[in-house]
This record gives C-alpha cells, structure tokens and sequence, in this order.
C-alpha cells in the first residue's frame, strides 16, 4: 500500500507507478470531488462562495483527481472563513479518513472497482490561479465576490485594490493596499468611490461596490507597510480623502 498526499501543484503519475502498489494508491483531495479537480480546490471553492466545503480520499489514477472516490466528508464554514485557517482543518478531515479507510482497503472491502465512480457531468476545474487574479474590481464585482476573493486568495497571492489619498483633483501616484480580512454588511449604500470608515468602534474601511452593495475591510496593508487595522489606517491619512480607483477607467490616468 503506497499513500499520498494532496500536492499544491497538478500532478500526474505514470501508469506504471501506479501499478506498483498492491492495493492501489490512496490521495487526499481538499474538494468535494468531482468538484474543484485541480491545483486549487479550497481557494477556488472558497472564491465560488461554496457552503458547505470537504475532503475526499480517493484511488489514484493517472488522469489527475479522477479515481473512484473511497469516502468524503462535509464541512459548514462561517461566511468569512479563509483558506489559510481552512486548508489545514481540511487536512485533518482528510488524514483521519484516510486512517479509517485504510483496513477496508487492505481487506478488500473497499477496491477500485467498488469505490464510487465520480460523474464526470459534475467536474468542474481548479485552474491554478495566476496573480493578476488578486486585484478586486468594484466597478463590476459585488461585493460577495469581492469578499470571497479575499477569503479564496488569503495564501497567495492576496487580493488588493488602487486607492487614491487626497482631494479627486491631485495628480498622485495610486497607492497599492492588499485587502486581509473583509467581512460583508447587509446594508445597501448609494454607489461611491470614497472609501470612509464605519461610524463604531471596530468598524472597518466601507467599499461601495458598483451595485450598492458593502464590503468592510477589516484589516488592510498599503505598500511597503505592515498589515494595520482600519483606524490605524484611517490615522495615517491625516484628514486626507481616500478613493478606490477602476484601472480599467480613462477616469484612473
């Protein structure tokens, strides 16, 4: 028996490898297969908004994350639940089944020809994510999406958007501000670019998305500075105005 782990990166064994093992080989998949196949199930299913998440112990086949699947589990996450803390609680779903599955492996009550084959109808793909995904976009993403981004990306590589400090006529250089921690209010504002801070304490920095609705961003962290929170943010400005930019928009230049 040859057991392996999840890789962060795609991989894919040769047949003959795979032929090695006298019952087969094992592999944690952080997804409730056949969903999220690929070099980035949690960040992308977390970017989807998926509720509940999971893990699968499956037969390694050489078409990556295809076999026959020989158990899974649920797990119910909180709305704002990031992939750096849900990564390792997935994996611990994981060893554990695996660890219980693996007498019935070697009993041969569990084989690949009686595990449960996974229905290729309901594949969908975990493409490995490229930086330029980080950056959120107001002007066209609510901000759910731009929420579960920054929840998805948490790892690597961040999510962020181009603020402008001071008065809409200044001729500054945007500022690059990475987004930590967001949560996501119920109440809808009048669309804006200004960016201004919730009136209790604890409250975050307000991003009005295109369609009204508001994303609060907890903790954030400006360029070549360390992650702060939003009135520690807020203080540095000294009075100053702050806006989010559409890089996309003539308006930005």
């Amino acid at each position: 028996m040859l057991t392996l782990s999840w890789q962060p990166r795609s991989h894919y064994w040769p047949k003959r490898f795979l032929a090695l093992p006298k019952y087969g080989t094992l592999n944690i998949h952080p997804s409730l297969l056949p969903r999220w196949r690929g070099s980035s199930p949690v960040q992308r299913s977390l970017e989807a908004g998926d509720n509940p998440v999971g893990v699968s112990v499956l037969f390694t086949v050489s078409k990556m994350d295809a076999g026959p699947i020989v158990c899974q589990e649920e797990l119910a996450i909180d709305e704002n639940e990031q992939a750096t803390t849900l990564l390792p609680k997935l994996f611990e779903m994981g060893t554990r089944n695996l660890l219980e599955a693996l007498p019935k492996v070697i009993s041969g009550e569990i084989t690949m020809e009686t595990a449960k084959v996974q229905d290729e109808s309901r594949v969908v793909e975990a493409g490995m994510i490229d930086s330029s995904e980080g950056e959120l976009f107001p002007a066209k993403m609510t901000a759910v999406e731009c929420h579960n981004r920054v929840r998805g990306f948490s790892m690597w590589p961040g999510t962020y958007l181009y603020f402008r400090v001071g008065d809409e006529d200044e001729a500054k250089e945007p500022v690059v501000v990475k987004v930590i921690e967001s949560r996501v209010l119920e109440e809808k504002m009048e669309p804006t670019n200004v960016i201004d801070i919730g009136p209790k304490k604890g409250d975050g920095l307000r991003l009005v998305c295109f369609d009204g609705s508001v994303l609060e961003m907890v903790k954030v962290q400006p360029a070549t500075r360390s992650v702060m929170d939003a009135k520690s943010f807020v203080n540095g400005l000294q009075g100053q105005s702050v806006r989010w930019l559409d890089m996309t928009s003539e308006d930005s230049t």
